[in-house]
């Protein structure tokens, strides 16, 4: 059947949402739907990011997804994705109630933070460390409104990339002054060494990465804006995360990043 898409794209964004405010996920969206594309995902997610601003939320930034080549092999795809940050989403303590999460997993990242708009296209990377105000050491809490995180690309982008929460560490780097491809990063769980990742296992360079978004978010009509922050995409393998769990960014010569799920 023919999608209608004035109807069919609030349907799912409502399933979306409701699956958000209830915490009880619900069936992969293109099992159900294989005719849907990922611009058709992707005008699902902004039908419900509107709905959130309109609610008075703020938008407050925007991540990444899919950087990795291993993450692009497992959901078939060869491209990264993105999803908005709003301001519910920032951790402002280290803390989380993990009753508000489906199903969460914590990525180390670099987040940069802009000081001027930056729109697409033709952004490369040293637009982007030219448009960038500071960088800072970040964990992405990723998440799933799809039961057991059986994705594929169109799943995720409807649902916002699986955006979940974020924090921002305290220490700002000059990406002038630091090689962002060099900077290694570990995550620890528990006290406990799990992974470890370095800058140009982000798309060869994260600030590549922020370029592919400002130019991709061109043709949506959108771009980043000044103050924005932008999860550029991670480091290393996500780890699931439980009630009681812990877990550590270290950025060599740089700072770390902690989170505590309660």
């Amino acid at each position: 059947m023919p999608i209608t898409k004035e109807y069919t794209y609030e349907e799912l964004a409502n399933l979306l949402k409701q699956a958000e405010r209830t915490c009880i996920p619900v069936s992969a969206i293109s099992k159900e739907n294989p005719e849907i594309e990922i611009s058709d995902a992707y005008a699902i997610q902004l039908l419900n990011i509107r709905k959130e601003v309109v609610d008075g939320k703020k938008i407050t930034g925007k991540k990444i997804g899919l950087t990795s080549l291993a993450m692009q092999n497992l959901l078939g795809v060869n491209r990264p994705d993105f999803g908005h940050l709003l301001d519910t989403m920032e951790v402002k303590d280290e803390i989380v109630d993990r009753r508000k999460l489906l199903q969460p997993k914590v990525e180390g990242e670099l987040a940069f933070v802009l000081k001027k708009d930056l729109a697409g296209p033709g952004v490369t990377s040293k637009d982007v460390i030219d448009a960038t105000d500071y960088v800072v050491p970040s964990i992405e809490i990723v998440d799933s409104r799809i039961a057991n995180w059986k994705i594929n690309i169109i799943d995720t982008v409807a649902d916002n990339a699986s955006s979940g929460m974020y924090v921002v560490g305290k220490e700002r780097i000059d990406p002038l002054k630091t090689d962002l491809l060099s900077i290694r990063m570990k995550l620890f769980k528990n006290g406990e060494y799990i992974n470890e990742g370095i800058g140009s296992d982000v798309l060869g360079d994260p600030a590549t990465a922020v370029a592919w978004l400002a130019n991709t978010l061109s043709e949506f009509g959108v771009s980043l804006k000044k103050g924005e922050i932008v999860l550029s995409g991670a480091f290393s393998a996500a780890l699931a995360a439980e009630a009681g769990d812990e877990f550590t960014a270290v950025y060599e010569n740089i700072g770390e990043v902690k989170v505590k799920f309660i």
